[in-house]
């Protein structure tokens, strides 16, 4: 199924979470950040795409969706019973990434890359939107290439795979290093579970400003570590 492309993303840079996030307190860097922000309204273009998908196999280590192999132990755990998931990108528009490189001043720069944060969360939220409108899933969680060292960044090579036209069509490009460009731009799966599954719970980073839940330093041995042996392995006990 070809993705569907969300490109009519409305975005108002939202003043007082930006005045908060950048500990921005004196009027006059405010009335900047408002002219900035007004300068940004304009120009940006936040876009996302999806496509739901079928997982045609799985075993241990891994699964394989339209015949893409995507390897990771705790993918393959999350999407034991699941069928169906919706493979997805989202950024903050080449456009609004092309201004903020263009901007002069390094505070302005600074500034910049929390407008694009804010405009990421909005085409995330559109996406969002659409996936519930449309397939009404449940109750989800996601999973994203490189957030855990179980399914590291390399996996975007796979991935853009099976998402290449979308990335195309929304202005997402890869780098050797499989970093994305725009550089406000994230890629994921979403997939049903009754678990409440968040990446941060295997993530044992300190301090890190994007968790979303506390790290469980057991649940990779509870629920993840223990394997079906292989046809060789159980020949060789």
């Amino acid at each position: 199924m070809a993705a569907i492309i969300l490109a009519d993303i409305a975005f108002d840079p939202p003043l007082e979470a930006l005045r908060k996030a950048l500990r921005v307190r004196n009027d006059s860097d405010f009335r900047a950040l408002e002219v900035l922000s007004a300068e940004a309204a304009r120009l940006a273009r936040p876009k996302a795409a999806y496509r739901p998908a079928l997982v045609a196999q799985r075993d241990d280590d891994g699964v394989v969706i339209d015949g893409v192999r995507l390897s990771s132990r705790v993918l393959a755990v999350n999407l034991s019973q699941v069928h169906r998931v919706f493979l997805y990108l989202a950024t903050c528009g080449a456009e609004l990434d092309a201004w903020a490189q263009g901007l002069d001043d390094m505070l302005h720069r600074f500034w910049a890359e929390e407008i694009k944060v804010q405009a990421l969360r909005a085409a995330v939220r559109a996406l969002n939107s659409s996936i519930e409108a449309d397939y009404h899933p449940g109750k989800t969680s996601v999973m994203n290439p490189g957030s855990l060292a179980d399914w590291p960044l390399s996996q975007q090579r796979p991935f853009f795979q099976l998402m290449d036209d979308a990335a195309e069509a929304l202005g997402i490009t890869l780098s050797e290093s499989c970093l994305m460009t725009p550089n406000k731009s994230v890629s994921g799966l979403r997939f049903a579970t009754e678990s409440g599954f968040e990446s941060c719970q295997l993530c044992p980073m300190p301090e890190c400003p994007g968790r979303r839940a506390p790290y469980d330093a057991e649940l990779y041995q509870r629920t993840y570590a223990h394997r079906t042996p292989t046809a060789q392995e159980e020949e060789a006990l």
